[in-house]
């Protein structure tokens, strides 16, 4: 079979495509690709963390998200008498960030359970087949690319926390470099009993009694009951009209898709294509759109406790609720000056998303997080678990505070865009709280001003943070200071950053050939397989 895959490294793209050269579809590679993408992307993903991906079938007509996000731990369980949590700072440059890590800020993990089930409801391949290429990675270590290194050498204090982890990241005494080979010791084996047990290997298990036993003796949170009782999550996508398309957006635990969803309904009622793209009406619309959902968010917060999910997403989409906005985005862009923003906590910044397309139409969006990791690996395993317990900004209420088994929120928003019942888009990003303004730019980009997907994906991008216009290092200077003049606050980019997202991407042109575009700002990469 043929089709294009976009990914955060060149291991991860061509691990996919290889699985459509084998006859496989656009599910095979996007799972093959995801277990490739836990070495080959180090920096930011890692098997013991979750995700949200996101299916459409052309020839049905059907979409559906497959949920496996993290869960909160602890059921039928007692909480240690000494916990292993610690805090541990990060230097962003800009500004400093704080994450705990250890045993006990690990969340159930939905990696293995949701790819492996997806995997088994709709791929082709048998799992050892889609395993192959990271069980040979696992084996040989690779040459870690200038993106992950850079991750590593940022996050320095978590990936050299503990002894398990200075065995792979320091290389005589100093964090791995770029070009170095990168090795995980016992990965190889992890990885083939997962080819051989799929999920049962995390649910009960070689690799859930090593991570349970390192759990009890060390202060974690994680029990048996919460392995074994673990469930996929299958959803309806969020579908709404954008012009002269479809946009489908995976729902809650999905904040991300349903915030994204009200930014569309609010563009969707300008002409956005009207201006020319970076002037200085471009970018107030972009500015008030974003500050509007923003503001939108904190009834969302609060309807979501309030009501069952399908409630709350179809009182926050309603037009009723949209025309509130709609009109203060109106009176702001007429007075020519800002309207109020208010401060939007930041997400999990260690993402990496997965885009795929085969020739049958198939499109897949996935996208993945450990957080940045707990800072350790479990003994004998080469498995490095997730710290979504050591997140300030999942956790408003305090840390261990959610009740155990409840799901939790998260940003990512993996999309689907049609034209006609036809893929158009598929896209999805990392970068936290910018992952949702990544994916409405590019869509617009492609959709409101005919990019080409690369520059689409990679044209200079804003975002709207406490209030002040993030400008990324390419947008038009002269436009920018009009803007200020208006009295907006602005945040000139000297550079392109990992800031504003990687948002990896697939396109059907109109025409209808199949394109791929990476997101240069983290490492994108893209793979193209051919039928004989």
């Amino acid at each position: 079979m043929s089709g294009v895959i976009a990914a955060g490294s060149p291991e991860t793209a061509v691990a996919g495509a290889a699985m459509l050269q084998k006859g496989g579809n656009a599910v095979d590679a996007v799972v093959a690709a995801a277990f490739v993408s836990f070495i080959a992307e180090i920096g930011v993903v890692h098997l013991g963390g979750s995700g949200v991906a996101h299916l459409y079938n052309p020839q049905t007509g059907n979409s559906l998200v497959y949920d496996f996000f993290s869960n909160m731990p602890g059921l039928n369980g007692t909480a240690p008498a000494e916990m292993d949590f610690s805090e541990v700072t990060i230097d962003f440059d800009a500004t400093t960030q704080s994450f705990y890590l250890g045993r006990a800020s690990v969340a159930v993990p939905g990696n293995i359970a949701g790819l492996c089930q997806m995997a088994a409801d709709y791929g082709r391949l048998p799992l050892p087949t889609l395993l192959e290429p990271a069980i040979k990675l696992a084996r040989s270590g690779l040459s870690i690319e200038p993106f992950q290194a850079d991750t590593c050498k940022l996050l320095e204090n978590l990936y050299t926390h503990t002894a398990g982890m200075r065995q792979i990241f320091l290389k005589d005494g100093r964090m791995i470099r770029a070009g170095e080979q990168l090795y995980i010791p016992h990965l190889a084996d992890t990885l083939t009993q997962i080819a051989q047990e799929g999920p049962d290997a995390a649910r009960n298990g070689r690799l859930a009694q090593a991570i349970l036993a390192d759990q009890q003796a060390n202060g974690g949170l994680l029990t048996a009951a919460d392995l074994e009782t673990y469930q996929v999550r299958q959803v309806q996508s969020i579908r709404l009209p954008y012009h002269d398309y479809e946009i489908l957006l995976p729902p809650p635990s999905s904040v991300g898709g349903v915030l994204t969803a009200l930014t569309l309904k609010l563009l969707a009622r300008f002409d956005v294509g009207q201006y020319r793209h970076g002037s200085a009406p471009h970018l107030r619309l972009l500015y008030e759109a974003m500050a509007a959902t923003t503001r939108a968010r904190h009834h969302w917060d609060q309807w979501s406790d309030e009501m069952p999910a399908d409630k709350a997403v179809a009182r926050f989409l309603s037009d009723e609720f949209v025309q509130i906005y709609d009109q203060e985005v109106r009176d702001s862009l007429n007075k020519r000056q800002p309207s109020p923003a208010i401060p939007e906590t930041p997400s999990h910044n260690s993402t990496s998303h997965i885009s795929v397309v085969d020739s049958d139409g198939l499109a897949v969006s996935l996208t993945n997080t450990a957080g940045e990791s707990a800072g350790y690996v479990v003994p004998g395993t080469g498995y490095i678990p997730n710290n979504m317990l050591g997140e300030i900004d999942l956790h408003p209420q305090g840390f261990h505070a959610r009740p155990a088994g409840q799901r939790i929120p998260t940003i990512m928003t993996p999309t689907i865009v049609l034209h006609k019942g036809q893929t158009r888009l598929v896209v999805g990003s990392g970068g936290s709280i910018r992952i949702r303004s990544a994916i409405f730019q590019v869509l617009s980009n492609l959709l409101d001003f005919g990019m080409s997907l690369k520059d689409a994906v990679n044209t200079a991008r804003v975002h709207v943070e406490d209030g002040v216009l993030q400008c990324e290092a390419g947008y038009d200077a002269q436009a920018v200071d009009e803007l200020e003049a208006l009295g907006y606050p602005v945040n000139r980019w000297t550079k392109r950053s990992i800031y504003f997202g990687g948002a990896h991407s697939v396109s059907r042109t109109d025409d209808g050939r199949l394109v791929a575009a990476g997101d240069n700002r983290r490492g994108g990469a893209v793979a193209t397989a051919v039928s004989h």
